[in-house]
């Protein structure tokens, strides 16, 4: 098929320019040199509370014991909370929803979205990275149609591409995850999945960040979406992607 060989065509033997490789290092090293910090830096204590939340109950044992080290080690607290949210986001990890909130219940609002929307792009950034280097052989593998769909859409809108990958992270049309994989394979600059990731994230972390807050009255994680926050963001996705619908795709 002919959507397939675009796919497979011929690259570099080294696919990462010099910014690129920056950028990654500057993740890798992040992550190491943080948690190190954190390390050495921490009372000796039990920490045996430590470990990601896979659930509301998770979350809810996690922060009655963080918020007691937030206030007299807030620099740690902040630097490890980045680390694994950039390591989940990076090896696509399920359980960012949890950390999200956590953030809130942590540091409130304005700082809370600040956290998540820098992590979060952070992590999808070393993610696409990662995906430039050895991700092509598997996400053909795995989502040989999608991506061919993908692929399509990005070609047709190529002069209106950072408002359709607006849409795309405002929206749930496809998956944060496989956007994340799959944007370097089918050729979307840095610079747009950059900006379209840190822009587009802001409504939804600003939802569950919130939601933190009032950690104790959620219910479910199902609760942080109701009919009027879901309406509320494809209004937003569907403002963002307006001039891609109007634009004439070329022959």
């Amino acid at each position: 098929m002919e959507g397939r060989e675009e796919i497979k065509g011929s690259k570099p033997s080294f696919p990462l320019s010099f910014w690129e490789v920056t950028m990654a290092f500057t993740v890798v090293m992040g992550f190491v040199l943080g948690l190190g910090g954190v390390y050495l830096t921490m009372p000796a204590s039990d920490y045996s509370f430590l470990k990601l939340p896979r659930s509301l109950e998770d979350l809810h044992i996690l922060r009655d014991h963080l918020e007691i080290y937030t206030s007299d080690y807030t620099l740690q607290v902040l630097v490890g909370y980045c680390a694994v949210y950039i390591f989940m986001q990076t090896f696509m990890i399920p359980g960012t929803v949890f950390m999200s909130l956590l953030a809130g219940a942590l540091f409130g609002v304005l700082k809370g979205v600040a956290l998540v929307v820098i992590t979060a792009t952070a992590g999808a950034s070393s993610c696409y990275f990662l995906s430039k280097l050895v991700g092509r052989p598997l996400v053909i593998s795995l989502w040989p149609d999608k991506l061919s769909f993908f692929q399509a859409q990005v070609a047709q809108r190529r002069e209106s591409l950072l408002n359709y990958m607006l849409f795309l992270r405002l929206t749930p049309t496809l998956p944060n995850t496989f956007i994340n994989v799959a944007s370097p394979i089918v050729d979307v600059p840095y610079h747009i999945f950059f900006m379209a990731t840190f822009i587009g994230l802001i409504p939804a972390a600003f939802l569950t960040v919130r939601a933190g807050i009032a950690l104790g009255e959620l219910q479910s994680v199902g609760d942080l979406y109701d009919f009027n926050s879901i309406a509320t963001l494809f209004l937003i996705g569907v403002v963002s992607v307006t001039p891609t619908l109007m634009s004439k795709p070329k022959l």
